[in-house]
Formats: structure tokens, sequence, C-alpha cells
């Protein structure tokens, strides 16, 4: 039968057992309330199901499930104390004398925010040079489910890109996600970070579990004289130039500094 997609197990003397497929279309189906559920890894779950009207000598209960459940006329009472499972799927079922199956399913999804997030340049460390092209890398350690997890890249206060991930663990992982960036004379102190946010729905926390990195301050290095030179520099290279221009009267040695490039004569 093309609307028949789930087994269904049948609980008699306790014991478990396959009793047919189950008709997920059919119009007296079991609601669950909430109809989806999000919770955090290590939370409490109540959640109930019901039927609309009352099936006298029917099999009426759940299917795959942890933690307990009670059963109160038409409606199961589903309770976790701590949920920790990370792949879970209930089903609750009515079955009448003809074997016929009438189920409905309740997703489930269990989160946690990430531990840490940190930026950092890939395969890259000290100043940057104007006009060249870096990759920035945002780690997000341990979180889950990393389907669900969006990173916005930031200059300062302004966004220059959000990525998500197309990982579909369902366990915590550690995600990597990279922007490419090009560097502007403008860029000299300014601050990068990444924020990691799980966007988890209606249902979910509102607002979303934001975490956010470190900001680290950049020092830009201009190839160009007449481009500006961080007032840090501009020091050093000054006193750099005093002392090679007593080493050159010394020694007879002339020092010509040309942007960032030294040569002697």
């Amino acid at each position: 039968c093309s609307k028949c997609g789930i087994t269904v197990l049948h609980m008699y003397n306790h014991s478990v057992y396959c009793l047919s497929f189950a008709d997920e279309y059919c119009p007296d189906k079991p609601v669950f309330n909430p109809s989806r559920l999000v919770v955090k890894y290590g939370d409490p779950v109540s959640v109930t199901c019901s039927i609309r009207q009352s099936y006298q000598d029917y099999f009426f209960g759940l299917v795959d499930f942890m933690g307990n459940h009670t059963k109160n006329g038409t409606t199961i009472l589903w309770e976790v104390q701590r949920m920790t499972e990370w792949r879970t799927l209930t089903t609750c079922c009515h079955i009448n004398a003809t074997d016929y199956c009438c189920c409905s399913k309740l997703p489930v999804t269990v989160y946690k925010p990430p531990d840490n997030v940190s930026i950092s340049f890939r395969d890259h460390s000290g100043p940057l040079l104007e006009g060249h092209q870096y990759t920035l890398q945002c780690e997000v350690h341990n979180v889950a489910p990393v389907e669900n997890l969006t990173v916005t890249f930031y200059r300062g206060q302004t966004a220059l890109g959000q990525l998500q991930s197309n990982n579909i663990e369902k366990k915590p992982v550690t995600e990597i996600l990279t922007l490419s960036i090009n560097t502007r004379k403008e860029d000299d102190g300014v601050q990068y970070w990444c924020e990691a946010k799980l966007e988890l729905g209606s249902e979910g926390p509102q607002p979303p579990p934001v975490v956010t990195s470190e900001k680290f301050i950049t020092l830009l290095y201009s190839l160009y004289p007449s481009m500006r030179l961080p007032s840090v520099l501009h020091i050093f290279l000054s006193l750099l130039l005093t002392l090679l221009q007593l080493l050159s009267n010394s020694c007879r040695i002339r020092f010509v500094f040309h942007g960032f490039f030294l040569y002697f004569e």
C-alpha cells in the first residue's frame, strides 16, 4: 500500500511484536502536543499524545520511545527525565481489531550550544598586507545539530558574510567555516570576529542560542610610502632609521629605505 510507511509494534505480555504497517494518512491520527519537540541535551521532556475518541479494546500506545509513558483514557503522557539521545523519533499509534494501524510521528531535535567559538586567519600570522586576499576561519566547538548552525563574519560592526553548514551529523561536532576577504587601507586597526547561532525554528529557544568569538585587531602594512602606517610602526621605523644612519656615518655604509624594502650600498 502506497500510504503505508512504518512498521508498528504491538505490546503483548510486556513483549513487543511486529504487527502490521501503519497508515500515516488516516483521518483519526493521534495528535502530539507539541507537534514538534526541540529540547536541549540533558533537559527533561514532557509531551502528550491524544486520540479524538475512545477505542475500546484497541491498542493505543507509543512506539520507539525512550523514558516513561502513562496512559489515561485517550491521552498518553510521555516523559523523559534527561534527554540523552541525539537521534530520536517517537511514534504514537492506535490499532483496531482488524490490525488497521493509524500513527503519528513526533520529530525531535536535540540541540547543544557551542562550547566556544574562535576566529583566525587560515595559514597566516602577523600583520596583513594591503590589497592582498586572506581567508578568515571561524571554528565552532562541540555544537549540535550542526545543520542548524549559521555563522556570521564581522569586520567591526559590518557583517561580511553568513554561512551555513551542510553537515547532517546529529551528535556534537567541531565545524570550521571560512570566508575570503581582501584588505584595504581602511582595515588598519579594525576588529574581526564571528558569531555562531543555532537556528532551531519557532519551537526552539527564543532568542536562538548565540556564541561569539573574541575580537582581534588587525595591523595592516602598506607597501607604498604614501600610505598611512600604524603609529607604533612609525615610531619603530624612525628609531630604526636613526640607528641605521648612525651606522652609516661610522661604517661608511649607505642604507637606502624605500617603502618596506631596505637596501645597503
